[in-house]
């Protein structure tokens, strides 16, 4: 059986929620790239070959930054978001503030929820050109970019899981002592 990497005391549906992350945003990233490569995903072939450089350019790195940001998922339950790696400029090496980084996981659980409901309006109040495509094509589509509405409820549940664990020792131990959890001084160097 695979071994799937997490700190020890991450609950093991968090671990799998956050590995799905990735994966449920995978297939509308491939659309977007067949898109681009003129494959035929839609019913005019030249529509998606027929983009400027300028279309292509956005269509892949909407692709790429939307994997990137659903891979930042995995730091929820690995160690470097409880620590930043230490390559990284000015950060590394100091722990990550809990309450930052669940601050940051639900305010992307709100942006994807705004997104996925300004969809399914602008689908169902016929705005835009709309994408020329046959059946086929269409359930080919509806296929790839399904999976997109568990990222935000994957998300939140990874980040509860987070938060819950990061601050858990608050609530049960009482009061911190001073210093408690803070990096050391020769790490802020």
């Amino acid at each position: 059986m695979m071994r799937i990497k997490a700190l020890p005391d991450v609950p093991r549906w968090a671990v799998l929620a956050a590995h799905a992350v990735p994966l449920v945003t995978l297939p509308s990233g491939l659309w977007r790239l067949a898109l681009v490569a003129g494959l035929p995903v839609t019913q005019d072939a030249d529509w998606g070959a027929g983009m400027s450089a300028g279309e292509s350019v956005y269509v892949v790195s909407l692709s790429v930054v939307s994997e990137l940001l659903a891979f930042l998922t995995l730091g929820l339950v690995r160690s470097w978001g409880e620590v930043f790696p230490r390559w990284m400029p000015f950060l590394g090496g100091r722990r990550v503030n809990p309450a930052a980084a669940t601050g940051a996981a639900l305010a992307g659980v709100a942006g994807l929820c705004a997104i996925a409901a300004w969809g399914a309006y602008a689908s169902y109040a016929d705005l835009g050109p709309g994408i020329p495509a046959t059946p086929a094509q269409d359930a080919l589509l509806v296929v790839c970019y399904a999976p997109l509405l568990a990222w935000p409820v994957l998300l939140a549940a990874v980040a509860v899981a987070y938060h819950r664990r990061r601050r858990g020792g608050e609530r049960r131990g009482g009061g911190r002592q001073y210093g408690a959890g803070r990096p050391a001084a020769s790490s802020w160097v």
